[in-house]
């Protein structure tokens, strides 16, 4: 038994016989729908409506707050700058009550200015042919003066056509005969011989400049010789060419001139310097006899004037020479002339005041 119950150690074991299991199926989306009913299939419906409306409005949500922070920021920003304006429009606001105040002010000012301006135009309009006529006389005082006091013609012609040419601009007949008066006088004035009396001042003023530039008379130098050389030789050695150039030097160290003088006066620097202005003294006298038309003091201080450069001066020099001819022209010059009498129009402006007076009063 024990031989027929023990199995060979070799032997396989007996397998059981299992069913067949099926492979699986792929579950496909229209199992799906198949096997759901139409109330599953309508809430699944209304689910993805309400999550794509939620999604949406959420999306909307979103846009709304970004735009709405932009907007924000936006108003942050312009009220910002609506306050900086605001603080730029009240400073300017100051600024233009200030500017109003001061314009009032100045409006008032001007106001009470113009006020006065009006009260002394009525003042001078009431009495404005005494004004003219108290112009015109003031302009003929002038003209006499210059005529007594400096002898100045131009002077007192230019006072007297300004004088006629006020009494012209009242354009009245009552002043003609003011006008033939005064007329009369100038032609007076305008038949006197003219005198340069500018030209010789500045004739006088460039000698005065001209004074520091003259030579002395014993600076004077000797013009310039040219000396005929001799030819040298050509077989000159050059001790005999220094020899001979040594004899030229020689010679032109000592020179010999008749200056045409008896003698030469010679002077210290310090009374250089005062001979000088010695003579610009005599100069500037002669001017001032020229404009106060002394004619004696004027032909006396050119007279000095005239020694004194003959004497001290190098008459040779250019300028010598020069000032000697301006001196003997401006003595030769007259610069007095018989003045005529223009008390005709002043005494004729005095006694047309006095005729108007006198109803007045």
């Amino acid at each position: 038994m024990n031989d027929q119950t023990t199995q060979p150690e070799n032997a396989e074991p007996e397998t059981t016989a299992l069913p067949a299991v099926p492979p699986p199926r792929k579950t496909t989306v229209v199992d799906v729908f198949s096997r759901l009913s139409i109330t599953q299939l309508t809430l699944a419906v209304l689910v993805i409506i309400f999550l794509w409306q939620w999604l949406d409005g959420h999306r909307a949500i979103s846009d709304m707050q970004q735009q709405l922070a932009e907007k924000i920021a936006e108003m942050d920003g312009s009220s910002k700058a609506n306050q900086m304006l605001l603080a730029q429009s009240q400073d300017q606001v100051r600024d233009l009550f200030g500017k109003v105040a001061t314009l009032e002010s100045r409006y008032a000012e001007s106001q009470n200015q113009r006020a006065a301006l009006e009260t002394l135009y009525n003042d001078l309009s009431v009495s404005r042919d005494e004004s003219a006529l108290a112009e015109v006389e003031q302009m003929l005082l002038i003209a006499a003066q210059q005529l007594q006091l400096s002898a100045n013609v131009k002077a007192a012609l230019i006072a007297m056509q300004s004088a006629d040419a006020r009494l012209q601009r009242m354009d009245r007949p009552a002043f003609n005969g003011l006008r033939k008066a005064i007329s009369q006088d100038m032609d007076k004035l305008r038949a006197l011989p003219s005198v340069d009396i500018t030209g010789i001042n500045l004739q006088l003023n460039n000698l005065i400049a001209a004074v520091d530039q003259m030579p002395l008379a014993y600076q004077q130098r000797a013009a310039n010789v040219v000396v005929a050389q001799a030819v040298p030789p050509k077989d000159e050695t050059a001790w005999q060419k220094l020899l001979r150039e040594i004899w030229q030097e020689v010679k032109q160290l000592v020179r010999i001139e008749n200056t045409g003088k008896n003698e030469i006066p010679l002077l210290p620097p310090n009374q250089e310097f005062f001979l000088r202005e010695n003579l610009k003294l005599r100069l500037l006298s002669a001017r001032l006899a020229l404009l106060s038309r002394d004619e004696d003091s004027y032909r006396q201080e050119l007279k000095t004037a005239q020694l004194w450069t003959a004497r001290y001066f190098d008459a040779k020099s250019n300028g010598g020479m020069r000032m000697q001819d301006e001196l003997k022209k401006l003595a030769a010059s007259d610069i007095s002339i018989e003045l005529p009498d223009i008390s005709t129009s002043l005494q004729a402006v005095r006694n047309y005041r006095l005729t108007r007076e006198k109803p007045a009063r």
